[in-house]
């Protein structure tokens, strides 16, 4: 799969002769697609964002705030492109500005599934702050302290 007919017109007609510093840098036709992107992520609309992923686009893109599509995703309760981007390899240990990481968020939402979707990819459960094991300390999540295995840690 390709991207898209107009996005492949778009980036054919204007060569890249330079590497951008920071956003401000890009063209308005890719802080629109940034910007697409990252509406799939939050909206779960797995099949358009994986057309763009298999097409080349980077699966661990970050927006100006450091969250990641699978941050989004996952933050969102869009356990179908949550899974999606962490078979395409997305990391489930990148931290935002924040440093807040996508297995905490998913605790704080208290969506079980993605948590556990997310663990089992290798999510570190100390990473960040506060970090999965405390956030689902703080907010009594007593199935997230059951699949870390630490429902008994003081």
């Amino acid at each position: 799969m390709g991207l898209p007919q107009q996005q492949q017109s778009t980036m054919d007609a204007q060569p890249h002769t330079n590497n951008p510093k920071d956003a401000s840098e890009l063209p308005p036709e890719a802080l629109d697609l940034a910007t697409k992107l990252f509406n799939f992520a939050r909206e779960g609309k797995t099949s358009e964002l994986q057309q763009y992923i298999s097409a080349g686009i980077p699966v661990n893109l970050v927006n100006h705030k450091g969250d990641t599509l699978l941050m989004l995703a996952s933050y969102h309760g869009h356990l179908e492109t949550t899974n999606m981007l962490l078979t395409n390899g997305a990391d489930p240990n990148m931290l935002n500005e924040r440093g807040q990481s996508c297995i905490a968020g998913a605790v704080f939402k208290g969506d079980d599934e993605i948590v556990k979707a997310i663990m089992e990819k290798g999510a570190d459960l100390r990473a960040g702050q506060p970090n999965a094991i405390d956030s689902a300390k703080m907010f009594k999540r007593e199935e997230c302290l059951r699949m870390f295995g630490v429902e008994n840690e003081a």
